[in-house]
């Protein structure tokens, strides 16, 4: 694994080991961080279920201003902490060692909050993570997304997501392989 683009580029990261944390691979991260283009440069990014840090780090070699990561896994965690330390960026970023759930249901106590882009990545078993994670972004932790707010969710191809988990609704599906990138944004009852 490595990173794909920017400043860091074809750096290598590490992996948890076992099969708990599925990275996202480097041809993924390449198609998204492509959509992600032009919304990139000095965008405040949120990388859910972190897991190496792959994601966010690719994010701030691209010309992010700011990542905060979220992971409450010990194996995980370290392994992030190493990867940000190895390309010299622990200082950098912020890391929330708790649940995605517990972080999304205290919006306001995140200094870094709004955020212009989201990813969340849970374990693609913990298909009930996906809903509960989303419809908190579309609800009581908005006040964690921007105006006009990119999230993206990486599952599995076979594992469809709904189109909308209260105010978000989902503007793209991008498949690769079998894997899937499900993208959503706000949209507001007087909104059409």
């Amino acid at each position: 694994m490595r990173i794909v683009a920017g400043r860091f580029g074809s750096r290598p990261l590490a992996a948890p080991p076992g099969m708990a944390t599925r990275p996202t691979s480097d041809r993924l991260r390449e198609t998204l961080f492509n959509v992600l283009a032009p919304r990139i440069q000095g965008a405040s990014f949120l990388d859910l279920y972190s897991g190496s840090g792959a994601v966010g780090i690719e994010a701030l070699s691209r010309g992010s201003a700011s990542v905060v990561f979220v992971e409450r896994a010990p194996a995980a965690l370290k392994v992030l902490r190493a990867n940000l330390d190895r390309l010299g960026i622990a200082n950098a970023v912020r890391i929330h060692a708790t649940s995605v759930s517990a972080f999304l249901r205290r919006p306001n106590s995140n200094q870094a909050a709004p955020f212009e882009l989201i990813f969340l990545d849970p374990p693609y078993d913990a298909i009930t993570e996906y809903a509960s994670t989303l419809a908190l972004l579309g609800a009581a932790a908005s006040p964690l997304l921007a105006p006009n707010a990119q999230i993206v969710a990486e599952h599995r191809r076979k594992y469809p997501l709904e189109d909308q988990y209260a105010t978000l609704h989902r503007t793209r599906l991008l498949e690769q392989g079998d894997a899937a990138l499900s993208f959503y944004q706000r949209r507001l009852p007087s909104e059409p």
